[in-house]
């Protein structure tokens, strides 16, 4: 009896209790529980989609903020966080509240329901901001506060170095930056205007006045003659030696002898000049920039500098020795370049003389033997003949016109270096150079009306002979300018050759023998 009434006593405790839960858990399963925020935004009686809006309205408030970031000087950039690509970092804290009071037995969930009307629960909103926007805005508004610093120079004034010590700088380091902006908006920012102070470094210059003090020797020097060049291929080599003189490549930088003579345009000092272009010469704006950067090329063999990029012309120069040439090519990508792999810097002099002489010398620090000979020895080992005189139409020029492009042998060459120290003599290969053999290139004009002066000039142009094609070329121009046709002209030529046969003399003819 006792146990039963004790039973039944539980029985209405429990059955009290559940009435007086049931009516927590009334509510919609797909709304948050009132009492859950995100940051200072009720969620309660939301369902996904509005927690969802009520936050997005939220950052769009915050992505108007201003955020003044402080620069080189305390000079100011101001922004807004939109414009760092500012959004939210952890969405998923909308199904974390909806799942607040939904876990656990009737009893924890209960519990839960009055802990939220007494207490509350704040879920942390997190933001993130785009790398790319946040070095774009480091890189192109607040760079422009940079102090870039001050690279030391020198001068080489008759014979004597002028030294101008660097001098330091201030930049943003973007890296250090953006790391540490990003990291204040995830973790720092409390979503009011604010201010940012980004990471300064000092800008150490290249050259300090011990550095420079040491560039005093002559490393190697070379010189060519371009007495035989016209004017305007003259011109472009004293343009290209102006480009490169002075120039300072501190140890373990790469000198990029392309980069300091382009463009190659009239305003930046060039003219229209020969130069070579698939196997032929053609006129080009800065033709002869390859006898300076030859030049050089040898005044570096010399300085035994790392030479990193080197090619030899596709038809061999007269300027200097086969192997010892260094073309370069706009239209294919190809320079002249070498690395600075001494312990101080060193300083390109180059200079042109009255007597078309281009002189090229390196200075910086000598560190080799006093007793070192060094030596580079061209060495021929093929040639290849061109082949048979090439003839080209041109219609551009009337009858009479003739060019000619002289031929080209092709040439395999190796380049030595010879090294004699401390009594022994060693011998390296350098490089191998293929030069491609050219054949004669004739341009004959071919522009006529008269189909008889045409056919003329194609049937000595057929005959492979050149003095046949100049001859015929001249008369039939000579005809052009009397106003005689071809065929006129071509007739009276016939005439003429058969009465000075007639006119001859009669050879005795031997009899024939039985």
């Amino acid at each position: 009896m006792k146990k039963r009434l004790i039973k039944t006593i539980l029985s209405i405790t429990a059955g009290m209790l559940f009435m007086g839960i049931m009516p927590v858990f009334s509510h919609s399963e797909d709304l948050i529980l009132d009492g859950v925020y995100a940051e200072n935004i009720p969620l309660g009686g939301k369902n996904e989609q509005e927690a969802n809006e009520a936050i997005n309205v939220y950052l769009q408030e915050l992505s108007t903020r201003s955020i003044t970031l402080y620069t080189v000087n305390d000079n100011e950039v101001t922004i807004t966080p939109a414009e760092l690509g500012f959004k939210w970092a952890n969405p998923e804290i909308i199904d974390e509240a909806m799942s607040i009071g939904r876990t656990g037995n009737i009893v924890k969930r209960y519990k839960t329901k009055k802990d939220l009307n007494y207490a509350g629960r704040i879920l942390d909103i997190k933001f993130s901001i785009d790398d790319e926007m946040v070095r774009r805005i480091l890189s192109e508004q607040c760079a422009t506060y940079n102090v870039a610093a001050q690279d030391g120079t020198i001068s080489l004034e008759d014979g004597t170095f002028d030294i101008t010590e660097g001098q330091m700088g201030m930049v943003v380091d973007v890296d250090a930056s953006a790391k540490g902006l990003e990291d204040f908006f995830l973790t720092q920012w409390s979503g009011q205007n604010t201010t940012y102070q980004l990471v300064i470094t000092m800008d150490t210059p290249n050259g300090t006045y011990e550095d420079l003090a040491l560039v005093k020797d002559c490393l190697g020097t070379y010189h060519t003659s371009f007495k035989t060049s016209s004017s305007s291929r003259s011109n472009n080599v004293r343009n290209g030696a102006s480009l490169i003189n002075g120039s300072i490549i501190y140890p373990g930088e790469e000198y990029s002898f392309y980069n300091h003579v382009m463009p190659f345009s009239y305003d930046n000092g060039y003219q229209l000049a020969a130069a070579y272009s698939s196997g032929q010469v053609v006129d080009s704006v800065g033709g002869g920039i390859c006898q300076v950067s030859s030049t050089l090329y040898n005044a570096v063999l010399l300085s035994e500098l790392e030479i990193t990029e080197r090619r030899n012309h596709g038809m061999i120069v007269t300027y200097v020795d086969p192997a010892r040439d260094a073309t370069i090519a706009e239209s294919a990508g190809t320079d002249f370049r070498f690395v600075n792999n001494t312990d101080a810097p060193i300083y390109i002099d180059a200079y042109t003389t009255e007597d078309k002489q281009l002189y090229i010398s390196i200075f910086g620090h000598e560190t080799r033997p006093a007793d070192r000979v060094l030596e580079y020895e061209s060495e021929v080992t093929s040639r290849t003949q061109p082949g048979p005189d090439v003839y080209i139409e041109d219609p551009s020029h009337p009858i009479g016109y003739i060019s000619t492009q002289s031929a080209h042998v092709g040439i395999k060459a190796n380049l030595w270096k010879v090294v004699t120290e401390n009594g022994e003599t060693t011998r390296e290969l350098v490089n191998t150079s293929v030069y491609n053999a050219a054949p004669k290139y004739i341009t004959v004009g071919t522009a006529t009306e008269d189909p008889a002066a045409a056919a003329a000039l194609s049937a000595a142009m057929a005959s492979g002979d050149t003095d046949n094609v100049k001859a015929t070329a001249s008369s039939l121009k000579s005809a052009a300018d009397a106003g005689i046709s071809a065929d006129a002209q071509l007739l009276s030529q016939y005439e003429a050759a058969l009465a000075a046969m007639n006119s001859a003399p009669e050879q005795p003819v031997d009899e024939p023998v039985d």
